[in-house]
């Protein structure tokens, strides 16, 4: 691949890893949202790996390769799905998991990872269908979410969420059956817009998270001084 997609490439990913470690740094202040700041760090570690594993060579046989396998089965499997559901529930129906819910949904993530990254190997068939339906299913959550926005009257963050959802479903219906015509074995092409596409996701799912949570903060701030003045 030609230095220009290999810039692009790098850029894309410094994207994704700052957005991943500076929300997800914000999801632990004020109101914190364990889950949803688990999986932006995630993101942003995984980030991070990629610039190593770029700047050292891509060797199948290095750590660092095994954890790029491992972050993404993560992430795939039941980080950018069950925790980022989980964690969008505070918001939309008041839900808050306990301890041991949150510790089954990520024991539930890290085992896909292990088993993907201590055998790295093309992904099965079987696999990714099991990926791509998790990613469908939460892309059906998050324009539920988006249509939550939009009735609260923040049309602003409801496009954007939508407009992210959108390619995120498009990222997941592309990864593993769709080869991009010119695109080298790593994928370069591919990456270069499935790692944009997960930047704005983080930065416009983080944004929608905070205005549906200000808005009902609002909203309970409004009925108590309502009764409070009876």
């Amino acid at each position: 691949m030609n230095d220009l997609a290999m810039t692009l490439a790098v850029l894309a990913d410094l994207c994704m890893l700052i957005a991943g470690f500076y929300y997800g740094v914000k999801l632990l202040r004020g109101t914190p949202n364990f889950l949803l700041a688990l999986e932006w760090l995630v993101i942003g570690v995984s980030g991070a790996n990629v610039l190593l594993l770029a700047a050292t060579g891509v060797s199948h046989a290095s750590v660092s390769y095994h954890l790029m396998v491992f972050f993404d089965a993560f992430s795939r499997s039941f980080g950018m799905t069950l925790l980022i559901v989980l964690g969008m529930m505070a918001v939309t129906h008041g839900y808050r998991p306990s301890w041991l819910v949150e510790a089954a949904a990520i024991a539930a993530g890290v085992a896909v990872g292990l088993n993907r990254a201590l055998d790295p190997r093309p992904v099965e068939l079987g696999w990714s269908i099991f990926y791509l339906i998790l990613n469908l299913a939460v892309a059906v959550f998050m324009f539920a979410f988006a249509a939550r926005l939009w009735r609260i009257g923040d049309r602003r963050n409801a496009g954007w969420v939508s407009a992210a959802t959108a390619l995120g479903a498009l990222v997941a219906v592309t990864y593993d059956f769709v080869h991009i015509p010119g695109d080298d074995a790593d994928h370069t092409l591919f990456y270069i817009f499935a790692m944009s596409v997960w930047a704005l996701m983080l930065v416009t799912y983080y944004h929608g998270y905070r205005a549906l949570e200000t808005s009902q903060r609002s909203t309970a701030d409004a009925q108590f001084d309502t009764l409070s003045s009876q």
